[in-house]
């Protein structure tokens, strides 16, 4: 199957080139916000895909001189910029598979525990470093949006914003139920405990997607700020927490250090979950952006990590697993979310 088409896409860019030149465009700001969006993520794509080609040409000319006159050290240059060309490659092919409506946007993330109260809030905060890692890892900016501490350790619940080109088409990879298995460090008998949380992935909604929402049917709550801030955040009632009464969604954000920043924040999150309602109502399957709802428990796990009594990490869509458990804790998770996008082709 065929995912990029050069000529298709600068067709489809000079097109939006020339909507920008009409003499009436910029007076839509969200069309016109829309419109330029989508040029730079193009040109984005256009530009890597020249470079690499570019790469391959020089590589392929720098070959004939070797087969001319052997040099050794344009040998090793070829090796070099090979192993080079075929990371980019890689990588590109990989934005080829982000095609979704919201692939682009950025991406607002959930973590719940399981039942087993200190065991699985612990498990939850590892996922939640875990994905702090790799957003790094990768360049992305992380924005925590909200978060209760666990009773003894780990949390009770974070939701976190990754930032950056492509976040919500790499991280809607990882919602659904995760499970560890492991000796808990919270057992005094050491035996051996098998925990759960869920991740729940939505795309935040950008200025040109219309969400109507009622003020009537808002219930807003303020409260003092729990998380890290200083003294200044836990002095004042900043944090909030709104309620939409006709669904009952309840979203809450304390990272800002202003109540109305707080307030436009969690707006922008209930719209991103109205919007996952409005689309789970447009479709005969529930298979939608926030992923299949399921207990967050046994036999619903999209993917399972065991440190005892072996190692390994095992994605159960895929089937794709690594025995190295400590790298994916740590971030290394591109690998997965690869195959589970080349899966859904």
């Amino acid at each position: 199957m065929n995912l990029f088409d050069l000529a298709k896409l600068e067709q489809e860019l000079e097109k939006l080139e020339q909507e920008t030149a009409q003499p009436k465009f910029w007076e839509d700001s969200k069309n016109s916000n829309k419109v330029l969006s989508k040029i730079k993520q193009l040109k984005n794509k256009t530009t890597n895909y020249n470079k690499i080609v570019t790469e391959i040409d020089n590589l392929l000319e720098m070959t004939e001189l070797v087969k001319i006159e052997a040099d050794e050290d344009i040998e090793k240059e070829i090796i070099s910029n090979t192993n080079n060309v075929k990371k980019e490659l890689e990588k590109f092919e990989l934005t080829t598979l982000l095609s979704g409506k919201y692939d682009n946007n950025n991406a607002i993330i959930t973590i719940h525990p399981g039942a087993g109260g200190t065991e699985s809030q612990d498990w939850a905060e590892m996922l939640y470093r875990m994905y702090t890692r790799w957003a790094t890892k990768n360049s992305y900016q992380i924005k925590e949006l909200d978060y209760l501490d666990g009773e003894e350790a780990g949390l009770k619940s974070v939701t976190f914003e990754i930032i950056g080109e492509n976040s919500y088409g790499y991280m809607k990879c990882e919602k659904g139920v995760h499970r560890l298995v492991r000796i808990s460090p919270f057992d005094s008998g050491g035996r051996r405990h098998t925990s759960f949380a869920s991740v729940e992935v939505l795309p935040e909604i950008t200025d040109d997607i219309e969400i109507e929402i009622n003020p009537d049917d808002l219930r807003v709550d303020t409260y003092r700020a729990s998380g890290a801030g200083g003294q200044h955040i836990n002095k004042t009632s900043s944090a909030v927490r709104i309620t939409h009464i006709p669904t009952n969604i309840v979203v809450a954000c304390q990272s800002e250090r202003s109540q109305i920043q707080n307030r436009e924040t969690a707006l922008k999150m209930l719209k991103s979950k109205l919007l996952d309602l409005k689309e789970k109502e447009q479709k005969e399957k529930i298979e939608d952006l926030k992923g299949d709802q399921k207990d967050i428990a046994w036999g619903s796990q999209i993917r399972s990590y065991v440190f005892c009594p072996y190692t390994m990490v095992k994605d159960h869509r895929t089937n794709y697993e690594v025995g190295n458990v400590e790298a994916v804790m740590n971030g290394e998770i591109d690998d997965f979310m690869e195959n589970y996008l080349k899966s859904q082709i």
